[in-house]
């Protein structure tokens, strides 16, 4: 789907979008992921995610080596999706803002982890269904400086996109607070 990135079983060759984005489109322009969310993926992302393993590190870099960032090269921002402070401090770091470093080693200054908050604290995501995440994270997110964000163009960076709720939502703060465009680069697409 050149909108959320969603792969066709059956597919004539032509770009098109599925029928979800038909449907609604996404806050967000394009959404693109490095890799399918698999055993060895999921693996990689938990020990990560939860238990702060960097030896894990190379073979996410390995994986990241791979990602094409042609739809990305305009973007002037890159922003991870932010994790709650308390979230944060039980974790120690923000598995998004990791990728963003390694998805572009060579535009660290692009990066920012400042201008997008989680402004609720939220139940995980992973345990809830479609509508439930919708409603989980209504108005989660704030843009701290919308000035620096005013008319430019944004690469969203998340470690899994699922049901995309946690990107549109970033994507409509980003956008309502003056941004021009959002696309996202997640590491994983379930």
């Amino acid at each position: 789907c050149l909108s959320c990135g969603v792969g066709f079983y059956d597919w004539n060759g032509k770009d098109h979008l599925c029928g979800e984005c038909l449907k609604q489109r996404p806050a967000y322009q394009a959404a693109r992921a490095v890799a399918v969310y698999g055993p060895v993926v999921q693996y990689l992302l938990h020990r990560l995610k939860y238990s702060g393993d960097s030896a894990v590190l190379p073979a996410i870099r390995r994986i990241a080596g791979r990602v094409d960032n042609s739809l990305l090269a305009a973007s002037e921002l890159i922003i991870p999706v932010p994790l709650h402070k308390k979230r944060l401090q039980q974790r120690g770091l923000n598995q998004s803002l990791i990728l963003a470093r390694l998805f572009f080693p060579d535009d660290r200054n692009k990066i920012d982890y400042t201008l997008l908050l989680r402004v609720q604290d939220t139940v995980p995501q992973t345990s809830l269904d479609g509508e439930q995440r919708r409603k989980n994270l209504r108005g989660a997110f704030k843009v701290s400086a919308p000035a620096q964000i005013n008319n430019k163009s944004i690469c969203l960076v998340d470690d899994v996109l699922t049901t995309g709720t946690t990107v549109s939502e970033c994507s409509r703060a980003l956008i309502n607070a003056g941004a021009k465009e959002v696309k996202v680069l997640t590491f994983a697409r379930a």
